[in-house]
């Protein structure tokens, strides 16, 4: 279910890294505040003015548009339970309870969806309000809720708006957020009535963030500049079926009903309405297609650095989930009552998103006092601050989890423009325009123009360097003459509008298995693997989605012509045709971006850019690990299994980097650290610190230099002999210099592509990957692992001094929660006042317990298990759940952070559903009167 990465405390805070950490500022919020003298500013932050916001948690409040009281309850960890009794009551109230917590965040996020920032925060925001115009996900937000949302669901979100606005009434700035006391230094900003439009449109953030491979597309067409098809294929290599498994194992596709028959014990529901049937022949996913493929690679070579330019533009765009469409990752996994110590299932997720303060998660309880007709939900779980409904959770019958199935609904085209209009199947079509004007904060509005085609928005038309597409391009003789030259627009699923905010109601309030793919058929974006259990010992997984059909030949893995009409889109999978399971055999089912089914056994291409399966095979073997020598399972058990931080390319490199010969003493030293150790990456361990860093120097000598210089990272902070010796006489001690890379390499992320690759490699020593140009005179594995266990030493040195004894991983890989606005930006005393950390972390890439880092620019935190829960079908009370954050957007509430400590321990807490225990936890309650 998408960060800024930062390399080592301090010193690379501010660096941006682009690919599978980069995020691209969130917010580049250039704020007058900088002027604000520290004394002065200090002295307007009084303790009354950060408290004024606080929210009323106890007595009585009176609220116009109640039919009947609310009660808001809350316990000592300030997360809300919510008792109405009609259903808009009860999404008023979690409008208002909402906006008491977390105003500030939801006002940001709406002003991003709508590409509306500059209003806030000025100038600095236009371009990247242009581009999100460009999107328009406010537009097909509308779309959806003026034509596609049933009435009631428009019930639902127009009471949750009404809560929102009646929590603002009479309210100055100052009142809802101390945010907005800071902002009023600069500007005359007010907050505007919330819409239910403005809660529709977070799913297109949502759903951006997790788009799949866009950037991948990029990517494979910037490396034909420097490597051939072979290279390349190295680089992507295919999905290891026979080692991980993917998540569908039993069933098969019914090619004659052109449905998914899943083989198991329960009974096989049905679906809701299907989707466009459309030609089922698709690519192989291998990228090389057929000579139609061939005809897409030619027509985008020469145009490196325009998809070069097209990535910057993607790097600026906020990802409010986590690094942009690539390395979102999530775990869940449900076990059968078979396997499990109660005998009912245990249901457990935990989405991998990008720290942010607040978490972009707000847990809450949604009961209906009696449920009937009128009031319909007892559901309690994870929402979106801004959103009605649960996302993520259970109610009294079942409870169901989420993780990124990752599907390629996105292509590229390049456009060939001709006059005003652009060339399409030989003819000529005019574009499709809107004029939109961008209001900004202490400046002039701008007017923008923005042209679609039929594949969609021109994003070339928000970069000077995109608009010379075509223009230096070199392409085949199957493209149009250049004329007044090329374009690139974007197809994406998102940009048509669907029902899946009807989908969140039905899943909400379904009491079974066929009442839950139901309301799945409707959750069309994103894409999501769905897992499910239910009270009655039934487990399940759907695969949902709008998932594009291709023509033959297209599998969507590099850019195509949009001139050819062989390269449109010709539908959409069934809902019937999508992999499902019901109670498999095996009596487990884990989802964890992995693939999810065998491409041997399904005629439709999802996508060939999953994750390689390390963190879902891993889980899997800890299951089996239990349940085949006759072990049952217990919530501890899958808490545990949440925080095991085992390296998977640990255990096949460690091994080797033992054999290696090593004659300086001090590097022999570190080396010694690796003899014995079990590849857990706690917290204090020093071999993981020791083998994190030779892990980030294997691939910096193996591929830094022979990636083109489009994927460069910028300012990555290297390790290099000093000028003098800086050490005691008889040592060699380097010391750590910052700078530009060279300017013709790049840095792997080191992701579990990466674990991929290496391995493929890895047992030929003499394989020409390990041939490194440079004075080191690196011709094989063995000679390169030696280098590597040398500068990981030198580096782990200048880190964390020379005495391996005070080395640990902790303190290499830390996170630091900064508010996602002014926490970035601003005068140091607004960051010391609203960020936190660092906190020491165990676990790592791939890791189940996946707090990821970025090999190319460090090891501190850029995404991590934005929270985690375990659901006990047997008894919804004895169910665990933790917050990254806490419940509260206001710093220094008692529950900005209060859940942070635990969530770093990899502890849960307790989660009372019933009305029994929530009464016996409450340590506030709130009524709200009509």
């Amino acid at each position: 279910m998408p960060a800024n990465t930062t390399a080592s405390s301090g010193q690379q805070a501010d660096r941006s890294v682009r690919k599978k950490g980069r995020k691209g500022r969130l917010f580049v919020i250039v704020l007058v505040l900088a002027i604000v003298a520290g004394v002065g500013y200090g002295a307007y932050w009084s303790v009354s003015t950060v408290r004024a916001s606080f929210p009323q948690t106890k007595g009585s409040i009176k609220l116009a548009g109640l039919a009947g009281p609310v009660d808001v309850k809350r316990d000592g960890n300030g997360i809300p339970q919510v008792y109405a009794s009609s259903d808009e009551d009860l999404f008023m109230a979690q409008g208002y309870v909402q906006a008491q917590d977390r105003f500030w965040e939801m006002d940001v996020r709406r002003h991003t969806t709508s590409g509306r920032l500059s209003e806030m925060f000025g100038k600095s925001q236009i371009e990247t309000d242009e581009f999100l115009r460009t999107l328009g996900w406010h537009r097909v937000a509308q779309e959806e809720y003026d034509s596609k949302l049933s009435p009631e669901t428009k019930k639902y979100l127009q009471a949750y708006a009404k809560g929102v606005n009646a929590y603002l009434a009479g309210k100055d700035g100052k009142d809802i957020s101390v945010e907005y006391a800071a902002l009023g230094f600069t500007n005359d900003y007010a907050p505007q009535p919330w819409t239910p439009v403005d809660s529709v449109a977070w799913l297109k953030a949502m759903a951006w963030d997790l788009r799949g491979n866009m950037q991948d597309e990029i990517d494979r067409s910037l490396m034909t500049s420097r490597l051939g098809p072979s290279q390349i294929k190295d680089l992507y290599p295919g999905y290891p079926y026979d080692r991980n498994k993917p998540i569908v194992q039993e069933g098969t596709y019914d090619a004659a009903s052109k449905t998914y028959e899943p083989k198991g014990t329960g009974q096989q529901g049905q679906t809701g309405q299907q989707g466009q049937t459309g030609q089922q022949g698709v690519g192989t996913g291998s990228g090389t297609g057929s000579s139609a493929a061939g005809g897409a690679q030619a027509a985008t070579d020469g145009l490196q650095s325009q998809l070069a330019g097209l990535s910057e533009v993607l790097d600026g765009i906020p990802a409010v989930f986590g690094p942009n469409g690539n390395g979102i990752g999530s775990n869940s996994w449900v076990i059968a009552g078979k396997h499990t110590i109660t005998g009912k299932p245990l249901l457990a997720n935990d989405p991998h998103l990008s720290p942010q303060l607040p978490s972009v998660w707000y847990q809450m309880g949604l009961h209906c006092r009696d449920v009937s007709e009128n009031c319909s939900y007892d559901v309690s779980g994870f929402t979106f601050a801004g959103m009605p409904g649960v996302v993520i959770g259970h109610n009294q019958d079942i409870s169901w989890g989420l993780t990124n199935l990752g599907a390629d609904v996105t292509d590229l085209y390049l456009e060939k423009f001709t006059g005003d209009g652009y060339q399409y199947d030989g003819k000529v079509v005019p574009f499709k325009t809107r004029k939109e004007t961008i209001r900004v904060a202490g400046g002039e509005s701008k007017p923008i123009t923005i042209r679609e085609t039929e594949n969609g928005p021109l994003l070339s038309d928000r970069s000077d360097e995109l608009g010379t597409v075509g223009k230096k391009a070199a392409v085949d003789s199957s493209a149009p003459d250049r004329g007044d030259g090329y374009g690139v627009s974007l197809r994406w699923t998102a940009l048509t509008p669907g029902k899946s905010m009807d989908a969140l109601f039905a899943i909400n309030r379904a009491k079974n298995w066929n009442e839950f793919r139901k309301g799945a058929a409707d959750f069309e974006v994103p894409s999501q693997n769905l897992v499910y259990a239910d009270t009655e010992n039934n487990i399940g997984y759907q695969a949902p989605g709008r998932i594009p059909l291709r023509a033959e030949g297209h599998d969507g893995s590099l850019p195509a012509p949009g001139w050819d009409p062989d390269y449109r889109w010709t539908g959409y999978i069934d809902q019937d045709a999508l992999p499902y399971e019901y109670n498999p055999e095996r009596g487990y089912i884990v989802t964890a971006n992995q693939a999810v089914v065998d491409p041997d056994k399904y005629p439709h291409a999802l996508t060939s850019d999953w994750g390689y399966g390390a963190r879902s095979q891993r889980i899997t073997d800890l299951i089996e690990s239990k349940t085949k020598a006759g072990g049952k399972i217990s919530t501890e058990d899958m808490r545990q299994m949440q925080t095991d931080n085992s390296s998977e390319i640990a255990k096949l490199l460690t091994p080797m980097l033992l054999k290696i010969d090593v004659s300086d003493k001090h590097v022999r030293e570190a080396q010694k650290l690796l003899e014995g150790w079990n590849y857990t990456q706690s917290p204090d361990s020093a071999a993981a610190a020791y083998f994190n860093a030779v892990w980030r120097n294997v691939l910096k000598l193996t591929f830094g230099h022979k990636l083109p210089k489009e994927l460069r990272v910028k300012g990555e902070c290297l390790y290099v002999e000093p000028a003098e010796n800086t050490g005691p006489a008889d040592e060699d001690v380097r010391v750590q210099e910052c700078g530009e890379r060279d300017a013709d390499s790049a840095q792997p992320d080191g992701g579990d592509r990466w674990f991929e690759i290496v391995r493929g490699i890895v047992k030929d020593e003499d394989n020409g990957w390990w041939k490194t140009p440079s004075d080191k005179e690196i011709d094989t594995r063995d000679e390169l692992f030696a280098q590597a266990l040398e500068d990981a030493r030198w580096e782990l040195t200048a880190e964390l001094g020379k005495d391996i004894d005070s080395w640990s991983w902790g303190r290499l890989h830390q996170l630091t929660l900064e508010n996602q606005t002014l926490g970035t930006e601003g005068p140091d005393f607004l960051k010391f006042a609203l960020n936190r950390g660092p906190w020491n972390l165990g676990g790592g890439e791939a890791a189940v317990n996946a707090t990821g880092w970025n090999a190319a620019g460090g090891y501190d935190v850029i995404w991590v298990p934005s929270m985690r829960m375990v659901v006990n079908l047997d008894d919804l009370d004895k169910s665990k759940w933790i917050n990254l954050t806490g419940a509260s957007g206001h710093a220094y509430n008692a529950h900005y952070t209060d859940q942070t400590d635990k969530w770093a321990r990899g502890e849960l807490l307790d989660w009372a559903f019933s009305e029994k225990a929530v009464e016996e936890t409450t340590a506030d309650t709130l009524s709200l009167r009509p």
